[in-house]
């Protein structure tokens, strides 16, 4: 029976007499398992900024732009040609669409605000109470605007956090004054913070007004009922393919389009476009995680090499213990030992040293990173592997050797 007690003492007392061996060859695996857990919290971390910019911009999200013009030849981009119009969002969100649950008409563009003796300049989006629901936006205080007010063309407005702290600071701002191209609009509801999009954009600079003050007192329009965008929201994710389908087939018949023309629209789905950077972000992480544990491995190979030296060196002491009884698996087992605990003292320093990097690079380059359980684990049992795995040929090697031979080895 191995004497797993006698084993263990022996084995820690080899250990104990190379200190400065027995740290340099765990140096690799606190690498190791250090870069892992650092380099997978940057990625987890990436991964959920993205995801939380997706939600930001509103769930199961598509976004319909008018068509383009061409002078000469020349094709001006989506946008240029004017062709969406109030009918079309009221078509939309008219439950005609089954995949459809809301929609929302965009009217505006950047405007200079003044209140006071402040001014900002931001942009002023005119559309229907269905923005908040469509972009999953909350208000942080006061109200929305109702469909009386849209109807009658009220001059009242919501205001994003970044112009609120901009124009009034520590003022309340419900009930205030604000005025838009000189046209004096009444402050009725502060929006939610949003944050940045994916592209680095502001989302809390911007007002809310109704979309009919915004085409009859702000912006004009070159027709009646004309709109600049249309925000949709499909009922599900899943939904999202089949919402921009029949979106296509509705406005190709409301707008005449014939079979062989060109659609005068666009319809861009926004969530899958986020989805695939957070799907690329997530391959990113994997593929740094990947790297990282290259340097476990050197670490193993690393364990491996002391050991075998080890072994050169304890030659006449285990021709001594295999001369008083040893046997073969008492030898392997206590260079396995060895090996083992190299690694998984490592394995715990690494982890120490990466939760600390993850901490110390999220404090200073202001970028967030997510220390996952899962992957410290993953760490820790990877590093003991690699102890296991590179221990066990020099514990094999030394389980070979002659007691005779390595009782006569100097």
């Amino acid at each position: 029976m191995i004497n797993i007690p006698s084993t263990l003492k022996i084995s820690f007392r080899a250990l104990r007499v190379n200190k400065m061996r027995s740290a340099l060859t765990m140096l690799g695996i606190v690498i190791g398992v250090g870069a892992v857990i650092a380099m997978l919290a940057v990625g987890k971390g990436a991964s959920q900024k993205i995801a939380d910019q997706i939600a930001s911009i509103g769930s199961n999200l598509l976004i319909i732009l008018p068509g383009s013009t061409s002078a000469g030849g020349v094709r001006m981009g989506a946008g240029t040609q004017p062709t969406l119009t109030m009918g079309d969002t009221e078509a939309i969100v008219s439950g005609q669409l089954g995949a459809v649950a809301d929609a929302a008409p965009g009217h505006g563009g950047v405007a200079q605000v003044v209140y006071g003796n402040q001014n900002w300049s931001t942009d002023i989006i005119g559309t229907t109470p269905n923005m908040l629901n469509v972009r999953d936006w909350k208000l942080a205080a006061g109200r929305p605007f109702t469909e009386q007010e849209v109807r009658s063309g009220a001059k009242v407005c919501l205001l994003g956090q970044t112009v609120v702290d901009n124009l009034f600071g520590d003022i309340y701002p419900i009930g205030q004054v604000v005025r838009i191209k000189k046209v004096p609009f009444t402050v009725i509801g502060v929006l939610a913070p949003k944050g940045q999009s994916l592209m680095g954009q502001d989302q809390d600079d911007t007002i809310l007004v109704a979309i009919t003050a915004a085409q009859r007192q702000l912006f004009g329009t070159q027709f009646p009922g004309m709109v600049r965008i249309i925000f949709v929201k499909a009922k599900t994710e899943e939904d999202l393919p089949a919402a921009e389908r029949q979106i296509n087939e509705l406005l190709r018949q409301r707008h005449r389009i014939g079979t062989k023309q060109e659609n005068d629209f666009t319809v861009r789905n926004l969530t899958q476009i986020m989805q695939t950077r957070e799907e690329s972000s997530k391959v990113m992480a994997l593929l740094l995680g990947a790297i990282a544990s290259v340097s476990l491995i050197v670490g193993g190979i690393g364990i491996m090499n002391i050991m075998l030296v080890s072994v050169t060196e304890r030659t006449r002491e285990i021709g001594i213990r295999m001369a008083v009884g040893a046997r073969t698996w008492d030898i392997r087992l206590q260079f396995i030992i060895e090996a083992l605990t190299l690694s998984l003292i490592g394995g715990v320093i690494g982890i120490i040293i990466g939760v600390g990097s993850s901490k110390i690079l999220s404090a200073v380059a202001e970028w967030p990173t997510i220390i996952s359980p899962f992957y410290v684990l993953l760490a820790f049992c990877f590093s003991g592997l690699v102890g296991i795995f590179f221990g066990f040929y020099p514990a094999y090697k030394a389980s070979l050797l002659d007691p005779i031979d390595a009782l006569r080895y100097e």
